[in-house]
């Protein structure tokens, strides 16, 4: 039986809100999910697993129609689907009044729900949100009833707030598939039998790396699992070592060249690591105006002359504590320490 698991699709979401590219992002989402359910559609997936958050808060009534109507699509596919965190189920959401087409499925009970699918020989557990966080480890009393030859967990969590849960514990617990929601960064906890989808697009900058879902096969004699990138967007992390001699011209052209690399739709975190000649600083603003770039950090450190130093600053406290490090070899620990004492006095004079 083929299966597709995704998780945290999020639509309604505009990340970045107040960037040029948020609210095409947020149609980007909704573009991602229909790809996503064609593909299902085309692959005669029997499953569709989504494990929490299809939706970035409340969806509306109009939302959910547009839902339906692309899951009604795929006829021939079972749609299972749980509530996560974020489109929790409230006791005015619209989620429990709403008419889903016949091959849809959600599980919103309270008490370990489950639906069987004989035609597929699988029977599918799993537990709604009802509020924002559970703290309680709600997983770890949910066992298969051995209802279907196989058995699987839709689960969403995994941290504190969150129905934390023992990944040992769970790996244990006899289903064939468990299918895992909450945590944004696609993972296996245990080969071919726990993972985590992932978001299915990267909605925050701390969102790195490949995004997509997880596509697998389960019979009576195991299941295999692969995770397929999917995502219009990557957020990615140019880490660039400035040198003595690297001026915010030549940074901005090795930039440039790094985003032409990767990509120039991709959204973009910017950390200058390494070290500056004393009296370059490096503009951020003009950084932020390359591209598609969410933040831009300078973390490198001032090299400075230490004698040019005591010469500029004779009979001061500067040239003291400059002293203090001259004539000798300092290791790169003593060289921050220097770097970090300069520059709180080069501040204190500046007030």
């Amino acid at each position: 039986m083929k299966f597709f698991h995704a998780a945290d699709i999020h639509l309604g979401a505009e990340p970045d809100k107040g960037f040029p590219w948020s609210k095409e992002r947020g149609r980007e989402i909704w573009d991602s999910f229909r790809r996503l359910i064609r593909q299902v559609g085309d692959e005669k997936a029997g499953l569709f697993l989504i494990a929490g958050d299809l939706f970035h808060r409340q969806p509306l009534m109009k939302e959910l129609k547009e839902v339906n109507y692309l899951f009604s699509t795929i006829p021939d596919t079972k749609v299972v689907l749980i509530a996560g965190n974020h489109d929790y189920l409230k006791r005015e959401s619209c989620y429990r009044r709403f008419p889903w087409a016949e091959n849809v499925f959600c599980l919103w009970g309270e008490q370990e729900p489950c639906v069987e699918f004989p035609d597929l020989g699988t029977a599918v557990y799993g537990i709604s949100y009802d509020r924002k966080e559970i703290t309680d480890p709600l997983y770890h009393h949910i066992r298969p009833q051995r209802r279907q030859p196989l058995e699987i967990l839709l689960a969403h969590g995994g941290d504190r707030t969150h129905i934390p849960f023992d990944r040992s514990l769970l790996e244990r617990s006899g289903f064939s598939y468990i299918a895992l929601g909450h945590i944004h960064k696609p993972e296996v906890l245990a080969k071919d039998k726990m993972a985590y989808a992932g978001a299915l697009e990267p909605i925050d900058k701390n969102d790195l790396g490949p995004h997509g879902y997880i596509k697998g096969i389960c019979s009576n004699g195991g299941t295999r699992i692969e995770f397929v990138p999917a995502a219009i967007r990557s957020y990615i992390l140019l880490s660039v070592k400035a040198k003595e001699s690297t001026t915010q011209f030549s940074l901005e052209q090795a930039l440039a060249r790094l985003m032409e690399e990767k990509g120039r739709n991709n959204l973009y975190r910017i950390l200058i690591k390494g070290e500056h000649a004393m009296g370059t600083e490096f503009d951020m603003e003009r950084l932020m105006k390359l591209g598609n770039v969410r933040e831009a950090v300078d973390r490198s450190h001032t090299v400075y002359d230490k004698e040019a130093l005591m010469r500029q600053y004779r009979g001061s406290l500067i040239e003291a504590y400059v002293k203090r490090f001259s004539g000798r070899e300092l290791s790169a620990t003593e060289e921050k320490a220097f770097a970090y004492g300069m520059e709180a006095l080069m501040a204190s004079r500046e007030e």
